[in-house]
């Protein structure tokens, strides 16, 4: 069972956010038990000071611990000051709210972090590929997880190029895993692609991760919030993992995908700050090739991007941005190479076809932040000096086939069913 409030037109207030919180997790749920929170990253949007603030005047008087990790993916550690700082915490406020508590990274990483928990057969995979996939895959999660009684998954749904919609059993996996499922779950969506998934709440991906979900025995609750603003939520479900993350799936979709009636030539989207790297900022280009006409042009812009990828940014200059059937011919040769990677790639490059060693995007992309233009030439994507693109001159042109979209990243732009 799940509890919850969501509004199309107002955000909640906090003593709602409590009142779900209080409905959604009673005491008895977690009255003496060994409690983990696992949150978002710097990368999404949600008011997670007032979120972690309630959580511990809910928890902290009847628990036996309450520890927090930021469930990381395979992005880069936190420090724990920015950790704190991403909770809303001072030295002060953190002596006073968590007294005792840990704030942990996913250390994603480091090998020994990792424990397999089981395995998704050849029969599973075929079935959940709809057999575009026929070998099994172990599934690896954090060990450290098997440390606690109880598991929250605390964290926003959005509409996502991988699962479909962001959330739920996701901050399990990639959120606190690794190993082969992790790029097997990313280049599964590849190849079903990113233009047949994102928005959509039944996915291969999500039926991958809903199994392997199973796989772990640790008791778990979620909280999953509709945001709509960095400071306010518009619903928040708390309560059975599936059932509180499909209710914000319903209200997500509803505020988080934007439709158009007609593509656009030229599409502008400025990258929230929160992407300083185009690992992230790529999302940009998730939510918007969708309304991008066929020959048409997709512009990234945010002068504060300034590299590819802390993690995989060697690899991917090596693989350079190509359209999936770009891979899927040249397998052999791409063979070592994480297929995470490869995935990343094919999202940011989106549709297109190869045929007679010949690539034919739909679209092309292009950068305008602060790499270079030699290197965006290297890795197959188009250039534009960042200071010489004039916001205003994109604006309020959408008759002319130019759409301007500004902190883009999170909201889904489709067209609309004909």
């Amino acid at each position: 069972m799940a509890d919850g409030i969501g509004y199309l037109d107002k955000g909640l207030s906090e003593a709602e956010v409590r009142s779900v919180m209080e409905h959604g997790a009673p005491r008895k749920a977690f009255a003496g038990k060994r409690v983990l929170v696992l949150t978002p990253d710097t990368t999404r949007t949600c008011p997670l000071p007032m979120m972690i603030r309630n959580l511990a005047e809910l928890m902290v008087p009847h628990v036996a611990c309450l520890d927090f990790m930021v469930a990381l993916g395979t992005h880069q550690p936190l420090p724990e000051r920015e950790i704190e700082e991403l909770y809303g915490l001072t030295p002060e406020t953190r002596a006073r709210l968590l007294p005792g508590s840990r704030l942990l990274n996913h250390r994603w990483d480091l090998p020994d972090t990792l424990k397999v928990i089981g395995r998704l057969s050849d029969e599973d995979v075929r079935d959940i590929s709809g057999g575009l996939f026929a070998q099994g895959v172990d599934v690896a999660i954090n060990r450290h997880v098997y440390d606690y009684d109880l598991i929250v998954i605390l964290g926003p749904v959005f509409p996502h190029e991988v699962a479909g919609f962001s959330g739920g059993d996701k901050y399990l996996f990639p959120g606190v895993a690794g190993g082969d499922f992790l790029h097997f779950t990313h280049w599964l969506g590849a190849v079903v692609t990113c233009w047949d998934t994102i928005g959509i709440r039944q996915t291969p991906v999500r039926e991958a991760l809903t199994r392997a979900a199973r796989l772990v025995t640790v008791p778990r609750l979620c909280m999953s919030m509709v945001v709509r603003s960095k400071q306010e939520l518009a619903g928040l479900y708390v309560g059975e993992t599936r059932e509180a993350w499909t209710m914000a799936t319903e209200l997500s979709a509803k505020l988080h995908i934007v439709t158009k009636d007609k593509p656009y030539h030229t599409v502008l989207g400025t990258a929230s700050h929160m992407y300083d790297e185009l690992w992230v900022a790529g999302k940009v280009m998730y939510k918007l090739e969708p309304v991008v006409a066929d020959g048409g042009r997709l512009i990234i812009h945010g002068k504060h991007i300034t590299r590819v990828s802390d993690t995989w940014g060697e690899l991917i200059k090596k693989v350079g941005y190509h359209s999936r059937d770009y891979f899927l011919k040249r397998m052999d040769q791409f063979k070592d190479v994480p297929w995470a990677v490869l995935a990343h790639s094919t999202h940011v490059r989106g549709l297109g076809r190869f045929e007679d060693g010949v690539e034919m995007p739909r679209i092309e992309v292009i950068l305008a932040t602060s790499i270079p233009e030699e290197e965006c030439r290297r890795i197959n994507l188009g250039y534009m000096d960042p200071d010489a693109i004039d916001i205003e001159a994109y604006r309020g042109r959408e008759d002319e086939g130019v759409l301007l979209v500004e902190d883009a990243g999170e909201v889904l732009h489709r067209l609309k069913p004909r």
